[in-house]
């Protein structure tokens, strides 16, 4: 196990700036993800914890000791990479065994001819075939030794780059979209490998991805970036339920928040375009805001039905069937232009065109500033006068 410190790192290419004051501790054992949209500069800070990119400003620290001047190898980190990085010309056993004849061979005894003629050669080499079939053992790939990587499924050949960068038993694994092409179901099935692989091994493991859904099912915490900054540091659940701003909401979550546009009147009352009240916030009258309402908070209701809090009468656009549960498209009328998508169990006999309610529960809606971060204070409902009155200009 390793810890992982960088302080103030940047990084640019020229005049382009891609990595801006980057600060993160990844504790002994972690597993943390670094995610974001393609551009944002996570594989970048990857990169340069590996060794294989020199930052521009800033340090590094790996268990406490500085490590901006050492080369790659000697920094004990393992990098796996999104194309696997696999000698198409050797065996299964060749790839794995590369890093420990790297380090354990002089480079006569890694020539061709000349290792035939080499004792120390043959002493070392029993040692490090135990290894590599010990660590094939754990991955379960061991009847795949003798094959070459076009001989291997996308699947075993991630296996294969996993046990490379295994035996060399480093302090940190770096992984650079490991997963992202491998289809859908084998990527579900690799993510439970690599989560238990992590529980196994104990190391640290700092993860690059883009997919959100990998971050928030593997990781003990996420960095979520975006232009080169980290714009939140958490846990999955703390992402999702306290994004720390707008880009942060829309990324976290599938399918993705649902936001309106509203302005603030007296009492903090967030109002939407067509002048119906949503809910009260702590900002000051004349301000603007934006609420977002996650897909899986709404409910529909039959309309006209008098239990809903500030129900939204909408318009059913468009039903996507995933088979355990639903996601129904739906247009508001009286927002033009403006939709929202509600996660449900069942679309029951609804077709596109019917007329639904739309319910919220206002404690669980998010509610961002002017400048897109989130506001702290919890949302209330509006005032039930004021409700009376969205009812009754909605209805």
């Amino acid at each position: 196990m390793a810890r992982v410190e960088l302080e103030s790192i940047g990084k640019s290419f020229g005049d382009t700036a891609v990595l801006s004051g980057i600060n993160l501790d990844v504790e002994d054992g972690e597993f943390l993800t670094l995610v974001g949209p393609s551009g944002c500069g996570k594989s970048t800070l990857i990169r340069i914890i590996a060794g294989l990119e020199p930052q521009t400003s800033g340090r590094i620290r790996i268990d406490g000791a500085p490590v901006d001047d050492l080369r790659p190898h000697e920094r004990r980190v393992a990098m796996v990479f999104q194309s696997y990085a696999l000698y198409p010309h050797l065996s299964v056993f060749a790839n794995m065994a590369l890093p420990l004849t790297m380090q354990r061979l002089s480079l006569w005894e890694r020539l061709p001819l000349l290792r035939l003629l080499s004792a120390r050669r043959r002493r070392v080499m029993p040692g490090i075939a135990q290894e590599v079939r010990s660590v094939a053992a754990q991955l379960q790939i061991e009847p795949l030794l003798l094959r070459r990587p076009a001989q291997l499924s996308g699947g075993q050949r991630q296996r294969v780059a996993l046990g490379r960068a295994m035996v060399r038993h480093p302090g940190v694994f770096l992984m650079d979209e490991p997963l992202s092409n491998l289809d859908a179901k084998l990527r579900v099935h690799m993510r439970s490998e690599l989560t238990e692989l992590h529980q196994r091994l104990k190391s640290t493991f700092v993860y690059v991805t883009h997919d959100q859904v990998e971050a928030m099912t593997m990781s003990d915490r996420v960095a979520m970036m975006d232009a080169g900054r980290i714009l939140q540091l958490g846990t999955p659940a703390e992402l999702y339920a306290r994004p720390a701003n707008v880009t942060v909401a829309q990324f976290i979550g599938s399918p993705a928040i649902n936001l309106l546009p509203a302005r603030i009147e007296d009492g903090g009352i967030a109002v939407l375009a067509d002048g119906s009240p949503i809910l009260r916030t702590l900002l000051p009258p004349g301000s603007t805001a934006t609420i977002g309402l996650r897909p899986e908070t709404l409910r529909l209701l039959p309309p006209g039905d008098p239990t809903r809090p500030a129900p939204f009468q909408a318009r059913l656009r468009r039903v996507e069937n995933l088979g355990a549960e639903c996601m129904l498209h739906v247009d508001l009328p009286t927002l033009p232009g403006q939709g929202l998508v509600i996660r449900a169990a069942s679309a029951g006999d609804l077709t596109p065109g019917t007329m639904v309610g739309v319910a919220y529960d206002p404690a669980a809606a998010h509610v961002f500033d002017a400048s897109g971060n989130r506001v702290a204070a919890v949302a209330t409902a509006a005032p039930a006068a004021r409700l009376a009155q969205a009812e009754g200009r909605v209805s």
